[in-house]
């Protein structure tokens, strides 16, 4: 039986031969001459002119003016992490013949980047976006990218649309404002005049825009591609990652101040998960359907712009992706992978959707040039772990050295090396095809709202509040009125209340309802109440304290967190330590004021009246209280500690008189009885509470 973790060393020991570290090393130029002071030019004197012959000089500052490249045009703020993906068994193997699908026995490598799509290199995680989901599998049988999303359908249908869409999503031209934002004119009025966008900003405008971190986001591969088995029979297929802890998104106004207090937050997160061994992990399903059934659907499976419901159209898990090793050069490994939708292995084949159809161009296209030639293949991250032989040569960034005298097919002076074979080669799928050439989308593609009315019919009612004041917020950036009017307009085909909703927080008049529009299917899939809410792995869980807390309740509480994968972090007015009611030491994890509420999944405070009576005298400290309060987040407090709560300004919450009461996500407990922190936990596990009422409370 193959070894499980023989690809996965393979990949390693590629990477190794790449590896500089500094250990023991000399300062040296790039041809390996030492260096005794690079500090100081060379000069005529200690006040004279720099000489022209300092090579170590003019080497150093040559190099550092040509280390930057071309940021990608669209996903060029992004991370990304090392992994593995294993099936679970071989019964994809009657469908595909991808053996890193079908093989249970063969732990494939991967590389997983995340990114936002419209902002810059620079910009900030947060933003309301979409979010890039690849994915690049190190198969024995050669590289396959899944590049998809974090959701299931795009914005148009074409790709011929693509470079209008990105140039409307992207900063305005005359001010190049405003950066990784969509709530501006030139977006919306492309929106307004372009109907087949509608499904898709229904997603952008709720809570999946905002992920709570990259191992609580769905990945989909969006367009429908062709599992072919060794038969070459095909059969039509989606691709789905979900996350083992669930879908999970912040609040809108959280992710604002999130943007400011740490624009690294999701890569952050991502980054210290793997390093405190708490790995992301997610589980690839499928959504098979057979060619016969292509047409058995009221959407075309070709279109981008549509879903196959899950209630239609079961996932049917394949296996196991998780991540547990950060890169070691951002820039050589998270800036220079190259996706590409044509890396495809035998297996595994693509469909005539137009949008995928310009994606197997667009790809190779862009990595050209932002990578510097066709060799970009070879850098570590990239290359297959899969033997590479063809008869490619020289070109910028050449490090392979071929020794073979002919480099062409058929030859005979390499003994007619390398050979095309039969066995095991990539297959294209045959399909007739036959029409004329014209310019014209199918009929099957008209319809542009069912699909966004069966989302906003699946939403819970606080995700329905969500995205109307997301509308709300981007519309009302908007400048040209006309703007506004077109986008309620269209989303009057969606729902008119709705419609009416959106019309009324942007000064418009709401529009008549449409004959015939709307319908009452919906896909309880589609809303994130539905997600799993059984684990706290990875939250981050702010302890206040001050002089004369309560430490026992302080150990309790970390443990509890900790037995759950949780992370306690105890913040207090300054650094260092604060003394405990028993007169022991309570060692402080970080300073009130160099963090904040909103890069905290919790809220805790722990008992001692000096410590509430401190607490509450702390602005700061009640404004942390407030605030997690606001963002529907789980709120924790221990006998004193519940008086924050008044000084806070909430009211509506009902507290423990004693023992321990839970409601609308804040956990009390006065005295000694019930399980604090197993409540606490599970207010924790439950995400985030939205019964309750945000707007009485200014944070």
């Amino acid at each position: 039986m193959p070894d499980p973790t023989a690809r996965d060393d393979a990949k390693q020991r590629q990477l190794d031969r790449h590896r500089i570290g500094p250990e023991g090393a000399n300062l040296t130029t790039d041809q390996g001459v030492q260096v005794d002071d690079t500090d100081n030019s060379l000069s005529v004197g200690e006040r004279g002119p720099t000489l022209l012959e300092d090579f170590h000089f003019r080497e150093k500052i040559t190099h550092f003016d040509h280390e930057r490249i071309p940021e990608r045009v669209v996903h060029a703020r992004g991370a990304g992490a090392y992994g593995h993906f294993q099936p679970y068994d071989a019964s994809l193997a009657e469908f595909t013949a991808a053996r890193f699908l079908t093989d249970p026995s063969v732990s494939t490598p991967v590389f997983v980047r995340f990114s936002t799509v419209a902002g810059s290199r620079g910009s900030a995680d947060t933003v309301r976006d979409v979010r890039g989901f690849a994915t690049k599998f190190y198969t024995d049988q050669g590289n396959f990218d899944l590049v998809g999303n974090n959701m299931p359908v795009f914005f148009i249908q074409d790709g011929i649309k693509f470079p209008d869409f990105v140039h409307a999503v992207k900063p305005e031209p005359d001010s190049e404002i405003p950066q990784a934002q969509s709530a501006h004119d030139t977006l919306w009025d492309f929106v307004r005049l372009q109907p087949e966008t509608t499904h898709m900003m229904m997603w952008l405008m709720s809570d999946r825009a905002l992920p709570r971190s990259y191992a609580m986001m769905q990945g989909f591969g969006v367009h429908t591609f062709r599992l072919v088995n060794a038969e070459g029979r095909g059969t039509f297929v989606k691709f789905h990652w979900k996350p083992k802890l669930g879908t999970h998104s912040m609040d809108w106004d959280e992710t604002q101040k999130v943007a400011g207090k740490d624009p690294d937050f999701n890569r952050r997160v991502l980054w210290d998960s793997i390093e405190a061994g708490l790995y992301p992990e997610w589980e690839l399903g499928v959504q098979l359907v057979p060619e016969e059934d292509e047409h058995a659907f009221d959407f075309d499976l070709l279109d981008p712009t549509k879903i196959i419901p899950e209630e239609q159209v079961p996932v049917r898990p394949v296996g196991r992706m998780v991540l547990d090793r950060n890169p070691d050069n951002f820039f050589a490994e998270t800036e220079q992978v190259a996706f590409h939708t044509a890396n495809v292995v035998p297996g595994i084949d693509f469909t005539n959707d137009p949008l995928l159809q310009a994606r197997l161009f667009s790809y190779l296209d862009t990595q050209l040039i932002r990578l510097g030639g066709p060799n970009f293949t070879q850098l570590p991250v990239n290359r297959p772990v899969a033997p590479v032989r063809n008869h490619h040569r020289d070109g910028y960034h050449q490090s392979d050295i071929h020794t073979a005298k002919s480099a062409y097919h058929k030859n005979a002076l390499s003994g007619g090396c390398p050979a095309v074979v039969s066995e095991g080669a990539f297959k294209h799928y045959q399909e007739r095809i036959d029409g004329n050439a014209i310019r014209k989308r199918s009929a099957s593609f008209a319809d542009h709202y069912g699909q966004a009315t069966l989302f906003w019919n699946s939403m819970a009612d606080w995700e329905k509040e969500h995205i109307v004041a997301a509308f709300r917020f981007e519309l009302g950036k908007c400048t040209d009125m006309g703007v506004r009017e077109g986008v309620v307009a269209n989303l009057a085909n969606v729902d008119h209340g709705l419609a009416t909703q959106v019309a009324e927080g942007v000064g418009v008049t709401p529009p008549d309802p449409v004959p015939g529009a709307g319908h009452d299917r919906s896909s309880p899939a589609l809303s994130q109440a539905n997600a799993p809410r059984d684990s706290i792995e990875g939250r981050k869980v702010a302890v206040l304290v001050a002089d004369g807390v309560d430490s026992g309740a302080v150990a309790a509480i970390g443990d509890a967190l900790v037995d759950g994968g949780a992370i306690p972090e105890l913040l207090a007015a300054k650094d260092g330590y604060v003394q405990a009611d028993d007169g022991g030491r309570v060692e402080v994890t970080r300073a009130l004021s160099t963090m904040s509420s909103v890069l905290y999944d919790a809220v805790v405070v722990p008992g001692g009246a000096r410590n509430a009576q401190a607490l509450k005298a702390d602005g700061l400290a009640v404004h942390y209280v407030a605030e997690a309060y606001k963002h529907g987040k789980p709120i924790g407090l221990l006998d004193a500690g519940i008086e924050l709560l008044n000084r806070a300004g909430i009211t509506e919450v009902r507290t423990a008189e004693s023992g321990t009461l839970t409601d609308r996500g804040v956990v009390t407990r006065r005295g000694a009885g019930g399980d604090f922190a197993g409540a606490l936990v599970e207010a924790l596990a439950a995400h985030r509470h939205w019964n309750r009422d945000r707007d009485a409370v200014v944070a």
